[in-house]
């Protein structure tokens, strides 16, 4: 790794974009501005000079400024005048409690997911200021050693890859290289209003830094480096708990294995299970106050933070699903039909083949109803109906999964839980055949939604 460089460096880019030239595609967030018309032009000039993947532009329109439009036809002109093809999406931003900038970044990341396909990598503009800035950003917030390491040079993305080529090369090489090249780019306004904390310190701070110490981002990245170095002598010498799942296939750790770790070691460990699940981590405060109720035990804990949560049940600390409101009752699911559920999941009745099913007569079909309570079913070869209240804590079913199971009646009569019972009655094909049909229930869990 090369921690500092201080002008545009072709080999430097080379190098960078080596890991995917036998990409599917190379998809490039382009906002039009300096840094992404610099990006964008250098990859263009890769694609003359060798054989490269399909090059795409994705232009994102916030619809928050009202030049918005007027950069979307800026952004038009330069790709054609690279006869690079761009895609557009329109993004509503809701602001929610972190702000409109972070609520405008959490749409742009979504859209730009939901473009990229296996096998493709999204090019980043990002730049060695823009990383010193997080650093520093970070370090201000109190950031812990994973968050003082800035922004990695590449990650998952959706179902690909994001990649930041030019995160050694600082902003004044990128500008250089525009002005040789004659570029154009959007000039956004907002990018000056130092009431924004980045801007603050881009325009304020920084620049008094460097009269006293000029090079302090060389400095800045090598620490960031360093200290992605130690983390991974840490991970590597981490205890990992034993990982466990629910009988619903909810991920878990082992809560003997969590407790028997230090308070520090304990909160590293989920922190680094989260990052293993790619998925935002709860703030140090609230993780270190849940795992003190683990401690002190009873009850049932619950971490709840940014759409996830985590809460004990049974032997093990799961990270529950994100079930939305129930689907409307009385839906019909016919012989051969697929569901999608509001959480993501999918009710589906397929041939049972040998397997235990329904029998269904020409033209029948189930009603998918949810639970109110009192239902009871009589499991094949028991005496007697039981409830399914019971049912449901005999077998562990978490409990936040209890009121979102699909129940399945045949004209107002209990047939099937999901497909966790069958109930016995004139219906039931314990040996499956040509008429019957078995219910599957695939469930959106964090260990199967990816």
């Amino acid at each position: 790794m090369t921690p500092y460089l201080t002008s545009f460096d072709s080999g430097a880019l080379d190098a960078a974009l080596a890991p995917w030239r036998a990409a599917s595609r190379w998809l490039v967030a382009f906002s039009g501005g300096l840094d992404s018309a610099v990006l964008l032009h250098a990859l263009c000039a890769q694609s003359s000079s060798g054989v490269t993947p399909t090059l795409l532009a994705i232009h994102i329109n916030h619809q928050l400024h009202p030049a918005a439009d007027d950069w979307q036809r800026q952004a038009e002109v330069f790709c054609a005048q690279l006869d690079v093809p761009l895609e557009v999406r329109t993004v509503t931003v809701c602001q929610a409690g972190a702000g409109l900038e972070a609520a405008a970044r959490e749409a742009r990341y979504a859209a730009l997911e939901s473009i990229v396909a296996a096998g493709d990598v999204m090019f980043f503009a990002h730049h060695q200021d823009d990383q010193v800035e997080t650093v520093l950003l970070r370090w201000l917030r109190g950031a812990g050693l994973r968050g003082l390491q800035g922004m990695p040079a590449q990650r998952t993305l959706g179902r690909g890859q994001l990649a930041r080529p030019l995160l050694e090369m600082p902003r004044s090489a990128l500008a250089a290289y525009a002005a040789a090249h004659t570029l154009s780019w959007v000039d956004d306004p907002s990018n000056t209003d130092t009431s924004l904390d980045r801007n603050y310190l881009r325009h304020t701070v920084l620049p008094a830094m460097a009269q006293r110490w000029p090079g302090y981002r060389g400095s800045v990245v090598r620490s960031a480096h360093q200290l992605g170095v130690a983390e991974s002598v840490l991970d590597s010498l981490l205890p990992a708990p034993r990982r466990l799942s629910s009988v619903l296939d909810d991920p878990g750790l082992a809560v003997d294995d969590l407790l028997a770790l230090p308070a520090a070691t304990a909160a590293m460990a989920l922190r680094n299970w989260l990052l293993g699940l790619r998925l935002p981590l709860p703030p140090t405060e609230m993780l270190a106050e849940f795992l003190r109720q683990l401690r002190r035990g009873g009850g049932s804990p619950l971490l709840a933070w940014r759409g996830q949560s985590l809460r004990r049940f049974g032997e093990g600390v799961f990270l529950l699903p994100c079930i939305n409101e129930r689907d409307k009752a009385g839906t019909r699911l016919a012989p051969g039909g697929d569901l999608l559920l509001a959480d993501g999941g999918r009710l589906q009745l397929e041939p049972a083949r040998e397997k235990p099913g329904l029998l269904l007569a020409q033209g029948e079909a189930l009603t998918v109803e949810w639970r109110h309570g009192g239902e009871r079913c009589r499991l094949p070869g028991r005496a007697g109906n039981r409830r399914l209240k019971t049912l449901l804590q005999d077998e562990a079913i978490p409990p936040w999964w209890r009121e979102h199971i699909p129940l399945l009646y045949l004209d107002g009569v209990l047939v099937a839980v999901a497909d966790l019972w069958l109930c016995d009655g004139p219906w039931l094909a314990p040996e499956g055949g040509a008429a019957a049909w078995r219910v599957r229930w695939t469930r959106n869990t964090v260990a199967t939604a990816d």
